[in-house]
């Protein structure tokens, strides 16, 4: 599974808002797992890890407009966020595998995800 999601319009990236409840539900629920748990075949993981792959992909595009839009004072909330999508671009440039570990690890990008732009909300963003 080293293939980048199929997505030739872009809309994963797109200006599309997105139901965000199932996504932290599934995180939650993923990141609740233990050694114990891991109980899943490889393809499960993977299925899973595509689905919160294309939510981390829509999430820092988000984040990357709502960056886009900070005034110059906002040095500090830029900084942090650019250290939040440098690690998800890092994270994402990977490819998913089929382990509860990379699954959890793409939780925890979303829920890093999540909080950087909890504190971004009030900014509007950029357009595209």
């Amino acid at each position: 599974m080293n293939q980048p999601l199929y997505d030739p319009k872009g809309l994963i990236e797109a200006d599309q808002p997105y139901d965000r409840e199932p996504y932290a539900s599934l995180v939650k629920a993923v990141l609740a797992w233990t050694a114990a748990d891991d109980a899943l075949a490889p393809r499960d993981y993977e299925q899973i890890a595509l689905v919160l792959t294309g939510h981390a992909r829509a999430i820092a595009a988000d984040l990357r407009r709502r960056c886009a839009g900070l005034s110059q004072a906002s040095d500090k909330q830029r900084a942090l966020a650019d250290v939040v999508l440098a690690e998800a671009d890092r994270r994402l440039s990977t490819p998913a595998k089929g382990t509860m570990r990379c699954v959890q690890n793409r939780a925890r990008l979303i829920r890093a995800l999540h909080e950087r732009l909890d504190r971004l909300r009030a900014v509007p963003p950029s357009p595209s």
